[in-house]
């Protein structure tokens, strides 16, 4: 009987195996994740759990009764120390040896921390990606509080909002010199500037942290401009790295993540990636996606080619932010854009439409999800719109999709 194993408890892994059995796989099938918890979203961890506002249990992405009632072994806390191709094994750190028949990784990524030369090995000094980061990061996230974000990319600005929420002093710096540079234009940045200013948070832009200061706990920050700042706690949005040490000690290829084919095959034919860890093939280059989205999707296509099949992965990329009461939405890459068109729906609703030539490539919509909708199934059917017809009125944007 074949046995398939999957390393890594994050969404890619989960929606794997439930693809799997889901899908009439008889054989046995093993799913390795390094934190004690079933597989859970994450999304949600630096906002509504953080703000009190869902329990642990509703972040589960199934019930762990799902994975006894389809007969898929789950190891959790269990950390996988190396990979042994020839042998078709892994070893776990602890000693155990298990035998596989096709091991797919869903590794996911690792956050960049703030290096320990600087500070950031000081108590109360955090990154944002697993249950255990958040945990222990709510005690400090109190009325008064000062709070230090470092990053103003996505997830800077959504633990600054949740830091403003909750009554803390918030100031972010960005080294660059707009927040949302290297994934947004400007016209977005400077929505998300004010809307966060109008809530109070510091944003302080072309500054970087140069150390923390303090012992044992975090207790100030002097900045690239030479100010300092008195802080309680300091979060870290400075990004993340694909994790691929495994693969790479394994003697996998790597290019800005485990490289695969179209398929979800690594350059060992017995060995598949899908999630935050994985580049492939992306309209003649190559791409790595970090968005739920694509974990999922991704996961389900090599799923499918585990058991035979030959099935490419073709990505739809699109992604969101909650910020206050925004809810952003992006659909497609805007990657070599030229114009971006600015569109003013109905009650406040806005939007930022980015054209390459006469291509629509992608979209920012701020409470605009009909606009939103719109450019996402014009962008995934390879259809595109003249600039001129992004300010069609609200109740005949549908039509734009049967032009």
């Amino acid at each position: 009987m074949a046995h398939f194993i999957v390393v890594g408890g994050g969404q890619a892994g989960a929606s794997l195996v439930a693809k799997l059995r889901n899908s009439g796989f008889q054989g046995q099938i093993t799913l390795i994740g390094a934190e004690p918890v079933v597989p859970y979203e994450r999304p949600p961890l630096s906002k509504a759990y953080l703000l009190g506002e869902m329990a642990m249990e509703r972040l589960f992405l199934r019930p762990e009764s799902f994975y006894q009632d389809h007969d898929i072994t789950l190891k959790l806390g269990a950390v996988v120390q190396a990979i042994d191709p020839a042998a078709r094994q892994v070893t776990l750190e602890g000693g155990e040896v298990l035998s596989y028949d096709g091991l797919a990784l869903c590794t996911g990524s690792h956050p960049r921390k703030l290096p320990a030369a600087i500070g950031g090995d000081l108590e109360n000094v955090f990154v944002v990606r697993t249950l255990a980061d958040v945990d222990a990061m709510e005690p400090t996230v109190r009325e008064g509080a000062r709070a230090l974000i470092v990053g103003g990319g996505y997830i800077g600005l959504e633990a600054a909002a949740v830091a403003a929420k909750k009554g803390m002093k918030v100031t972010l710096v960005e080294m660059a010199d707009r927040i949302l540079q290297r994934v947004a234009a400007p016209e977005t940045s400077d929505f998300f500037r004010k809307l966060h200013r109008d809530h109070g948070v510091e944003i302080r832009e072309g500054v970087g942290l140069e150390t923390l200061l303090g012992e044992g706990s975090v207790t100030g920050a002097k900045l690239s401009d030479g100010s300092e700042i008195a802080v309680d706690m300091v979060v870290a949005g400075v990004g993340i790295v694909p994790a691929t040490e495994l693969a790479e000690a394994a003697g996998l290829d790597i290019d800005n993540g485990i490289k695969t084919d179209a398929r979800g095959r690594t350059s060992d034919p017995r060995i598949w990636a899908a999630g935050d860890c994985t580049s492939f093939p992306y309209r003649g280059g190559r791409i790595r996606l970090e968005s739920v989205p694509n974990a999922i999707d991704q996961a389900e296509v090599v799923a499918q080619n585990m058991m035979g099949g030959d099935v490419e992965y073709v990505a739809k990329p699109w992604f969101w932010s909650d910020q206050y009461d925004c809810k952003l939405q992006i659909a497609g890459l805007n990657k070599g854009y030229d114009h971006v068109e600015t569109r003013h729906g109905e009650d406040g609703r806005l939007s930022f439409w980015y054209f390459h030539g006469d291509e629509l490539v992608a979209v920012d919509a701020m409470n605009d999800a009909r606009g939103y909708m719109v450019a996402k199934r014009l962008i995934e059917s390879g259809k595109t719109i003249t600039p001129e017809q992004v300010h069609t009125p609200d109740k005949d944007m549908k039509k734009l999709l049967k032009a």
